[in-house]
């Protein structure tokens, strides 16, 4: 019996996204050569249904592709509802219940994933010369893009050498020949750690790659979790059921058996190829490529009539922001909280490629703890800074709880009122940091230190708990029969039901 619903299930998550009108099936003939992409980028942009490529073209008939798996949606008014689907959750589910429900999951006990005979994943195998990556629809993404990626939105599955952590980690991978792809494996990474260990032994690390995976799979392979965590334990603490997982075919690796596409193989201990340029999540697409490891498929097993999902990677938001950013946010308020600063709630603003993440102050709590303002930057540094989803992200930005931060009009209009620029911004040059962010210096990209910085949006008073300003807002500015009577009238007066809450 193969599980069922959004979070365990890549097939009904698409199909749950035609029903309620969140995505749209094209049957059209679509070239993956850039056009799947374009179509992909504008749904990201007018926040359009997701597009299912049913007739992709050079491809075997039958295979499909779907673009923007976690853009962010226009329909119905439920902005992460494909998000929340990942999760299970309903549509309306709203940022903060779900940073809450990842936290929850966290302490949760883990669900060791339930090992099955097979599974659909298995329902097309091919093996040795049969190997054929270029049967599916690799798309090329941007037109200076230095190859084509089949992944975009799946993850690699490895295991140490003694057996003790399995790793689902989500990295790119470009296409480099019929049998063979080729993409990064950064040590501070979990797929890189792992594979070096194996480098060590002289021998090519097994690997498998998911791809149309469990959409709750993915988002946990994409969670800043600490090494040395099964993120398949996670997986089923947050949805409540084991996953149910198969063995590959060649290695003793397990990947989820209702999964879309399963490559399997190993990634060569000695051998790099080129790989890039790629427009990159920060917005930009460098003409550059680098040496990268090269990943060797020997097995590859499908689904019937397997969907490929893919992420266009640009400006934000897509989901390497809304998936990644979410699943940052949680990691993080979870740190804050643990380590007892008076923080009430962290959010990666999707808006800002993942290179800020705003954290909420209790001011109230704040006051009685009696830090100063250098403190404070000094206190959030250290335990971000110090972590590996702070070495993902550069910028923290400290406000006030009266803002709420999942509101990038709100975070900006703190940061243009309450920002001192002589006095609220703390640079941590020694702070370990991910490579890829653009504005760094040659130096700090070598070195894989610097371009940290807190950046306080807090008032002086604030530190003392309160705020002399009262916020100018419908919801401040008013009595509450005044509020209440242009509410129930404002269709009336001739609107349209608002597409956003008032602030």
């Amino acid at each position: 019996m193969t599980q069922r619903g959004s979070a365990l299930n890549f097939r009904d998550f698409v199909e749950n996204l035609l029903a309620t009108g969140d995505a749209v099936d094209i049957r059209e003939p679509v070239s993956p050569v850039l056009e799947a992409a374009a179509v992909t980028r504008r749904v990201y942009e007018t926040r359009s249904p997701a597009p299912l490529f049913s007739n992709p073209t050079g491809s075997e008939p039958g295979f499909r592709m779907l673009g923007a798996p976690a853009g962010l949606s226009g329909t119905g008014g439920n902005t992460y509802g494909r998000l929340a689907a990942h999760f299970g959750l309903p549509a309306d589910t709203a940022p903060r219940e779900l940073v809450e429900k990842l936290i929850a999951a966290m302490h949760a006990e883990p669900l060791a994933p339930r090992v099955v005979e097979t599974g659909p994943c298995k329902e097309n195998v091919l093996t040795g010369d049969d190997v054929d990556l270029e049967r599916f629809p690799v798309p090329l993404l941007h037109e200076r893009d230095g190859g084509r990626y089949l992944g975009t939105y799946g993850y690699h599955v490895v295991r140490t050498p003694d057996g003790r952590w399995t790793s689902w980690s989500v990295s790119r991978a470009m296409l480099h020949g019929r049998t063979t792809l080729v993409g990064p494996a950064m040590a501070q990474q979990h797929l890189g750690m792992i594979h070096a260990m194996w480098r060590a032994q002289g021998l090519p690390t097994p690997w498998a790659m998911v791809l149309g995976a469990p959409p709750a799979a993915l988002a946990a392979a994409g969670m800043p979790l600490p090494a040395g965590v099964n993120e398949d334990g996670y997986v089923g603490a947050l949805v409540g059921s084991p996953v149910e997982v198969v063995r590959t075919e060649l290695h003793d690796l397990y990947v989820p058996a209702n999964a879309e596409i399963v490559l399997e193989g190993h990634i060569s201990p000695d051998e790099t190829a080129p790989e890039g340029p790629m427009g990159e999540y920060h917005g930009y697409a460098f003409a550059e490529s680098k040496p990268q490891p090269v990943f060797h498929v020997e097995a590859m097993t499908f689904r019937d009539d397997p969907i490929l999902p893919i992420c266009v990677a640009g400006l934000p938001p897509e989901e390497n922001h809304t998936i990644w950013g979410t699943m940052i946010s949680a990691v993080s308020l979870d740190l804050l909280r643990s380590s007892g600063l008076p923080v009430e709630m962290a959010w990666c603003s999707y808006e800002a490629a993942t290179c800020w993440i705003v954290v909420s102050v209790d001011i109230g709590r704040l006051a009685r703890s009696g830090m100063g303002e250098r403190e404070l930057a000094d206190a959030v540094a250290d335990v971000l800074f110090g972590s590996h989803t702070g070495w993902l992200v550069p910028k923290v930005l400290l406000v006030a709880d009266d803002i709420d931060i999942t509101d990038i009009d709100q975070v900006v209009w703190a940061m243009a009122t309450r920002h001192h620029p002589g006095t609220g911004a703390y640079s941590y040059p020694r702070a370990p940091g991910i490579p890829m962010v653009p504005y760094l210096t040659p130096e700090e990209v070598r070195t894989g230190r610097g371009g940290k910085s807190v950046v306080s949006c807090l008032l002086p008073e604030q530190f003392e708990g309160v705020t002399k300003g009262v916020t100018a807002s419908f919801r401040h500015s008013f009595p509450d029969h005044v509020r209440d009577r242009v509410e129930e009238n404002w269709t009336a007066y001739g609107f349209s039901a608002p597409t956003r809450p008032s602030r």
